[in-house]
This record gives C-alpha cells, sequence and structure tokens, in this order.
C-alpha cells in the first residue's frame, strides 16, 4: 500500500514473495489514510485482529475485522468538512502476514444481512470474531443498537449471518454494553468479551465466549472494575500479566489511555478501581487517539504490543487516518505509550524502531484538545496538550473565558490546506508578547539522534507585529525564520539544517504585537534531514 510500505528493500532475491513479505521489516506511518496492497482504501473502525488459520493454505494469517461507515468515505474524500452521523455499511475483513501490508477480504457482515431480521438501522460498532470450536464456526460479536449482535460464519473470510441477540440486563442491569471489545488469551486459546456498563460505563467486566444451549453466548460475567466512568474497553496480554485498558468518556474525541493490571484475568486488578494513565500519552492524547485494541506480537526476540488506537476523525474532525497504530514499551510491568508518526515493525522478530520520517513533535497539529483552551469545561486545562504559552506582556492565560484564546476554531477553507478542526492561536486584545514551545527529548524507547533536522509550519497571520518568528534552539544554538508579512493565505515556513545536540531540542514562536493583531500556526513538524 502507498501508505504502509516497505523499510527494508528486498535482500534476498531467491526467496518466494510471501516469504519475503513476512519476513522484512515493514514501515506502519499514522495521520495518513491507509490503503491496501493495490490502493483500495482501508475502512476499519472499532474492531480488532485476530489470528486464524488460512482456509486455503492453512497457514496462520492475521485478520483484521472492523466498520465501514458511510461518512468514512465522504471524510477521506473532503476532510475539510465533519461528518455529523455514523450511518453503517458492512463489517470488513482484511488479511496480512506482517501486520502491516492488507488484503480486502471482503464485507463479510452486511447491512442487508442484519435488515433482514427485522432490525431497524441503528449504531453498530465495537466489534470482535472468535473461533467456536463447539460449532466450527466463527462468531463476529458486535454492538447493535441496544444489545449486543452474534453472527456466524464457516471461515474467517465468508459472509457471517444472524445467529442471535442477546440483552444484557441479567447480566449488568443494563441492555447494552458501554463499549466492548474480543480479548483472545493465545495461552489458553480462551477469548473474552470485554466491556462496560451500559449507564454511565463505571463498571467493566469480562466474560468468557462460548456455547449455551447450542448458542455462541456469554458463558458468565466477572466485574473487574468500579470507578470513574470509562469507554474504549478492551485488553492486551504482556509477559504473562493482562492489562485491562480504557478511555475517557469523550465521545468521538482522542483521549488518555488508562490501565489496570492483573495476574489473573478475572482479577483482581491493580490499583484496585482506579485506572493509571499510561506514561507517554498525555501530551497528545494518545497520538489523538481513543483506546480501539491492542495486539501484541510475540517474536523471536522480543514481545511488542501494539496499541490500535482509534481516530474517529470523519465525527470529529480532528485529524487523518482513522487508525492509529503506536507500540508500547516497559519499564518492568509498567507500560509506556510511544507516540511515534512512523515506525518500523519485523513481526517475526517482534522487533521494532522509529523511522527516519518520524515527525517528533506532540501535537503538532493541534488536534488533542478539541475545546477552546483554557478550559473551564471539565476536565479544567489551562495550556495546550504539549505545549506552553508564556505571556511576556500582555493579558494572563486563566482557566476562565476572559483569558485569551491559545487555539482557533479552523474554518471549512482553513481545513482545504491545513488538518484539522483547530490551530495554535497567538493574538491578544492589547498589546502582547507571548512565548509558545515545545520541548522534545529522547526516551528510554525514542531515541532523539545528534545531527541535522527541518522544521517546518504552516502560518496565518495579519499585520501589527513587531517580532514573529519560528525558532529551535539545541545546545544553546540557536536558528530562526522570521516572519516579515501579512499572510492573508496559509503558508509554509521551514528551517533547514536544525541542529539536533545531546538528545534534545526546544521549538517554538515568539510573537510581539499589536493590540488584535493574530497569527494562526499548525502543521508543526520538525523530521530527521536525509
Amino acid at each position: 500500500m502507498n501508505t504502509l510500505y516497505y523499510f527494508i528493500v528486498f535482500m534476498f532475491l531467491g526467496f518466494g514473495s510471501t516469504l519475503m513479505v513476512s519476513a522484512q521489516t515493514a514501515n506502519i506511518q499514522n495521520d495518513v489514510f491507509w490503503n491496501t496492497t493495490d490502493g483500495r482504501p482501508i475502512y476499519s473502525q472499532g474492531g480488532g485482529i485476530f489470528r486464524f488459520n488460512d482456509p486455503a493454505s492453512g497457514a496462520k494469517k492475521y485478520y483484521w475485522y472492523g466498520v465501514h461507515y458511510k461518512e468514512a468515505d465522504a471524510y477521506r474524500k473532503d476532510p475539510s468538512v465533519t461528518q455529523k452521523t455514523s450511518r453503517f455499511t458492512s463489517v470488513t475483513c482484511y488479511s496480512s502476514v506482517d501486520l502491516v501490508h492488507w488484503v480486502f477480504e471482503g464485507d463479510v457482515l452486511t447491512e442487508s444481512e442484519v435488515l433482514k431480521n427485522n432490525a431497524q438501522p441503528t449504531w453498530l460498532g465495537r466489534l470482535g470474531v472468535d473461533y467456536i470450536k463447539e460449532l466450527k464456526k466463527y462468531a463476529l460479536i458486535i454492538q447493535h443498537g441496544n444489545q449486543v449482535l452474534f453472527a456466524v460464519a464457516d471461515s474467517p473470510t465468508s459472509q457471517f449471518t444472524w445467529h442471535q441477540q442477546i440483552d444484557m440486563t441479567s447480566m449488568i442491569g443494563t441492555p447494552n454494553t458501554g463499549d466492548q471489545t474480543v480479548f483472545t488469551d493465545e495461552d489458553t486459546g480462551k477469548s473474552y468479551l470485554i466491556y462496560s456498563y451500559g449507564r454511565g460505563r463505571n463498571k467493566i467486566y469480562v466474560s468468557e465466549i462460548g456455547v449455551k444451549n447450542g448458542m455462541v453466548n456469554l458463558l458468565d460475567c466477572t466485574e473487574v472494575y468500579h470507578g470513574e466512568g470509562r469507554e474504549g474497553n478492551c485488553m492486551f496480554k504482556y509477559q504473562g500479566r493482562y492489562y485491562m485498558c480504557a478511555s475517557d468518556l469523550y465521545g468521538w474525541d482522542a483521549s488518555h489511555a488508562y490501565y489496570l493490571v492483573a495476574d489473573n484475568i478475572r482479577g483482581p486488578y491493580t490499583p484496585a478501581n482506579h485506572m493509571q494513565v499510561m506514561n507517554g500519552c498525555t501530551d497528545d492524547y494518545a497520538h489523538v487517539t481513543q483506546t480501539g485494541f491492542f495486539y501484541t506480537v510475540r517474536g523471536s526476540k522480543q514481545e511488542t504490543v501494539i496499541f490500535c488506537g482509534d481516530r474517529w476523525a470523519d465525527f470529529a474532525g480532528n485529524g487523518l487516518g482513522y487508525n492509529q497504530w503506536c507500540p508500547l514499551s516497559f519499564d518492568g510491568q509498567t507500560p509506556y505509550f510511544n507516540s511515534v508518526s512512523s515506525w518500523n515493525l519485523n513481526c517475526l522478530t517482534g522487533a521494532w524502531m522509529v523511522s527516519t520520517n518520524n515527525n517528533y513533535v506532540k501535537n503538532g497539529s493541534f488536534e488533542a484538545d478539541r475545546k477552546r483552551i483554557p478550559s473551564i469545561v471539565k476536565p479544567a486545562q489551562e495550556q495546550l496538550s504539549g505545549w506552553v504559552s508564556v505571556v511576556l506582556q500582555g493579558s494572563p492565560i486563566h482557566i476562565d473565558t476572559i483569558s485569551p484564546s491559545l487555539n482557533h476554531d479552523n474554518d471549512a477553507n482553513d481545513r482545504k490546506v491545513v488538518i484539522g478542526e483547530k490551530s495554535l492561536n497567538i493574538s491578544d486584545r492589547v498589546d502582547f508578547q507571548r512565548k509558545v514551545y515545545q520541548t522534545l527529548s529522547a526516551t528510554p524507547y525514542v531515541p532523539l539522534n545528534d545531527g541535522l533536522y527541518t522544521l517546518t509550519a504552516k502560518v496565518k497571520n495579519s499585520i501589527g507585529f513587531v517580532t514573529l518568528e519560528m525558532y529551535a534552539v539545541s545546545s544553546k544554538q540557536t536558528v530562526k525564520y522570521n516572519i516579515k508579512n501579512e499572510n492573508t493565505a496559509w503558508q509554509t515556513i521551514r528551517i533547514e539544517k536544525v541542529p539536533v545536540k545531546g538528545g534534545q531540542v526546544e521549538i517554538g514562536f515568539l510573537a510581539q504585537g499589536k493590540a488584535n493583531a493574530f497569527c494562526y500556526i499548525d502543521d508543526v513538524v520538525l523530521v530527521k534531514s536525509r
């Protein structure tokens, strides 16, 4: 596919193409729309990846199931318009041998199949698939309106047909689940539905999937969490321990990624009823996503857990691409979220590394914050995520409605040039001087290597500035770009050969302007120079 492409060229031409695809390292690029190997759009939201036998060869293969919403087509064609509804088209199935290059297998659950069972058009989403040995069937479990729908098929890629729909009231007290995913424990072969309480979502449950009275169903119900409301419920297993994960109740918007840990899938999970924010996710709300699902690659060298975040861009307007995948690292049993825009994975060894075209800026398109900042609305927030705004002269920044707004609402014309609904806003109703910056540093898992980098941004600004510049400083060496003129339309500014030393660089913007002068900034990128 053109956005998920090979990182290492063929080294041994004598091997067959299938072996070559599975054996080499390949690139995963975020912040773009993904395509299949033959260039078709990938539409897979709110789903999961499962490993089954290929019906043709019998070999293990990855199968990715998700929902195709009609609005995903429209947003992909024109990201300047945020869609208002989510209409189910189908459940899609894609297959891969390396978790990077995907082949479209078909629409495995169609709208017509759902509607022919006297069902009214409604929300369908949050799904997973399990192989049911007793019935020799594959079962798809999906939210359907205010209940849970089970559909079955004879193979991973054949048509799923309506099996039964269940009301969850007898189990949890509400007919629906809040959010849900399917988790398969590869060590035991058992699969579970991971889901939250349907109202308030302040409880999380685990239910084993199996056969009851000859039908695919949930065999039991264990409450593993009771606390603050959470959604985006999903789970992964790493080095024998179970991680229960979820997001804030932010709807289509991005969120922190939360987790609990246990030695047994039924718990007890710690810390009890108090989910922890995953380290590394706060600067950009988990790369502008909501927890979707995870996949653990058990390679010959290491286990790598892939965070597969849902970016509901079609309904939130918060960037490009519906699927954002980032690798996790671990300090003991504590997970660390690596917010990278481009990285390379070898699914055979499990090894991964940051790609040379990675953008090191966090929240560079200013889409993590889906409201006016500073915000008095829960959660109260004074600064833009990942950025620091310092008032050197002018109105102070406070959590109130009088404070200058730190972000700007892009209109449809803006969004034909820049990404998403938000951009950085540097302005004030009085004469002002302000510095907005971000300090980028190497982590134990993602290096920021010494060398030369390129810093770019898009700007749109009025007259009335004494000083307006973009800068970068590392190891006491500063480079800058002076914006000298008014830009009534968006312009790209660039600093070539930004020197980075010691694994740290500060990037930012300096502005000294007259009252009501403004500068909007968007799509800030720092990449290694080639």
